[in-house]
């Protein structure tokens, strides 16, 4: 059982006290309600490029890194499409340096056009190498659009094409830090050595006085329930050919999730799930074969995807894959089996909450999602899953209508 408290400021910002006399540390993180769904289909990537623009420092505090040092602190962030996470780990004594770093840069960003040079040539790099110059780099941006056709999950956290960060302007850059990076669209989560009255002091002290800002309400596209089966073949200069499936699935907070979730593991779970020792180590398919879901708030996808032995056709790996899930969708899976992996599912959830800096981060997300005591009652959904619910979901999941396939050929073999 992980206990918290909670309380709200005055300007909107919701915050989260979870208190951990065992660790000399404290975490501050602060989550922002604004992930890449929430930009402007012309404008995408800026959610990402913020997240590094956040380090660029601020009005009062031009160099954010050196102060955090010398309190022997250190810090990081992720985006994703749901949203963006800044988060600090630093010893106790020292959490005040966190709340003055955090709320300064909520305050008052410093917009400069050479601070929007410097990060827009960081992630235009980081564009360039992990989604243009590398093998299957472009593999997701093509998966999305082949599933998405309304919703923002169409494209990628980076952005949906270089030219967008290329010519995002300064103005742009205030106009979307005002809408989305104000109190009332953010949630801080302080765990550690701490109390419940030392944060809420210090969150008045340092976040109170911050203009409140206009809550952004989400009204975003509902991707209409998917009704033909969707084929791509791509022809690229990559080592091996690769098989893509994605299905679409329930959202975060949904029944269909932590049944979705069970089914991920069931298939790709680690050397002992069904892909693995079928298609890997029985049939010498696929060199490598992964099953996982997007884990996203609204609804998601469940993927395969894998690289073939030299010499396999795709449409045998297809056909293969096909043949296991159809076991899933007519036989029910034994008892013996939902044990283990939901044995497995509720041990890495324990072993990730065993760090500080990972409780405080579930916390977080869990407010986002509207109810941050899912973090002791989540696992009571997964032990509530059924093997007929098993059944029944894959039937649903992977109907044939409901499938998105892409064939990433390798040249070199064509």
């Amino acid at each position: 059982m992980i206990k918290f408290e909670k309380f709200q400021l005055a300007n909107g910002l919701k915050v989260v006290v979870h208190e951990d006399a065992s660790t000399p540390m404290v975490v501050v993180n602060v989550l922002y309600d604004v992930g890449a769904r929430d930009e402007d289909p012309k404008q995408t990537g800026f959610a990402h490029l913020f997240e590094h623009l956040m380090f660029g420092g601020s009005v009062h505090i031009e160099d954010f890194e050196t102060p955090l040092q010398l309190a022997g602190g250190e810090n990081n962030a992720y985006t994703t499409n749901d949203f963006t996470n800044y988060y600090i780990q630093l010893p106790a004594e020292n959490i005040e340096t966190a709340f003055w770093l955090e709320s300064d840069r909520m305050l008052s960003l410093a917009f400069s056009e050479k601070s929007l040079e410097v990060q827009r040539k960081v992630v235009m790099e980081e564009f360039k190498e992990h989604y243009i110059n590398k093998p299957y780099g472009d593999a997701w941006f093509k998966m999305r659009e082949l599933v998405y056709k309304q919703h923002p999950y169409r494209w990628m956290t980076i952005g949906k094409e270089l030219s967008h960060i290329e010519n995002a302007k300064l103005q742009d850059v205030k106009n979307f830090f005002f809408k989305y990076y104000r109190p009332t669209n953010a949630i801080l989560v302080v765990g550690g050595k701490v109390t419940a009255q030392q944060v809420r002091e210090l969150a008045e002290k340092w976040f109170g006085d911050i203009p409140a800002g206009e809550k952004y309400v989400r009204n975003l596209p509902v991707e209409p329930r998917q009704q033909e089966a969707r084929k791509l073949v791509v022809k690229a200069d990559v080592p091996l050919d690769a098989l893509y499936k994605c299905y679409p699935m329930a959202a975060r907070t949904e029944k269909g999730y932590y049944v979705a979730d069970l089914i991920t593991e069931v298939l790709g779970g680690g050397a002992s799930s069904r892909l693995h020792q079928s298609l890997i180590k029985e049939k010498k398919l696929f060199s490598q074969i992964d099953c996982y879901h997007t884990g996203s708030n609204d609804p998601g996808l469940v993927v395969i995807e894998g690289k073939l032995i030299k010499g396999v056709s795709l449409e045998a790996a297809d056909a293969a894959i096909e043949e296991e899930l159809e076991k899933l969708k007519t036989e029910l899976i034994t008892e013996k089996e939902l044990t283990k992996i939901k044995n497995k599912t509720e041990s890495a959830i324990v072993f990730e909450d065993m760090s500080v800096m990972n409780r405080v981060n579930s916390l977080a997300i869990y407010e986002l999602l509207g109810d941050v005591d899912m973090m002791n009652t989540e696992l009571d959904k997964y032990r509530a899953v059924t093997a007929e619910e098993i059944r029944s979901t894959s039937r649903e999941l992977f109907d044939a209508k409901n499938s998105n396939t892409m064939y990433y050929q390798s040249e070199k073999g064509v």
